[in-house]
């Protein structure tokens, strides 16, 4: 079972769906017991990072993710579910993310407007399970005004990077956990392989590592 994190912010409905639409056994969890067994977890947002990190906490998911992670499940972050795997974010200074990869998110620089709402290329950075090469990089649809910027060991894990103004890190991979800045749920046949390969590696892996529990 692969759990989307529901913590109150946005609409969760189009990663459910797309993952429903791939034959996964997908649930919303709004809470740490419903979210209890899961093989995956998937942590999207949108919206501002302070208000998504703040509705994290208060929901308690913030325990799942991070077990999660420490766990070893297969972990999908999408555009602030991504940024909130970093320290924290210049959008909300005083509002700390998960901090599981070192750096900050940043605005996005250059002449340029935002937010991104666009189709964008990424440029693959080295070998990727998320995004194998295939001889032309993929496009995904993305919305954002920040990006994060790894730093220290973190840079390891880039994946993939876009332009927008400026070079920034739209993708990050690093052993099971993933973090993607785009929507693959709003990208079309090509978001949808990226999620088809999230659930492959779910598969892979569930009888191999224990689902995440409620259990200290």
């Amino acid at each position: 079972m692969i759990a989307v994190l529901d913590y109150g912010i946005g609409n969760l409905r189009s990663a459910e769906k797309a993952l429903a639409y791939l034959g996964a056994d997908v649930r919303l969890a709004t809470t740490v017991e419903e979210a209890d067994g899961a093989s995956g977890v998937v942590l999207p947002g949108v919206g501002a990072f302070g208000a998504c990190a703040v509705a994290l906490r208060a929901s308690g998911l913030d325990v799942v993710a991070r077990r999660a992670i420490e766990g070893g499940l297969p972990f999908l972050g999408i555009c602030v579910g991504y940024q909130l795997l970093f320290e924290g974010s210049d959008e909300s200074p005083d509002q700390p993310g998960l901090g599981v990869l070192s750096g900050r998110v940043e605005r996005l620089g250059g002449d340029v407007k935002l937010p991104q709402i666009q189709w964008n290329q990424v440029h693959r950075e080295g070998a990727s399970e998320m995004l194998p090469a295939s001889g032309v990089d993929p496009w995904f649809y993305f919305v954002h005004s920040y990006a994060p910027v790894p730093t220290g060991s973190s840079l390891e894990a880039v994946a993939g990077t876009a332009e927008y103004g400026e070079r920034f890190v739209a993708a990050v991979e690093t052993g099971r956990l993933w973090g993607v800045q785009f929507h693959p749920e709003k990208s079309g046949t090509t978001g949808l392989s990226l999620l088809a390969r999230f659930v492959q590696l779910t598969e892979r892996t569930a009888s191999g590592v224990a689902g995440v529990s409620n259990q200290a």
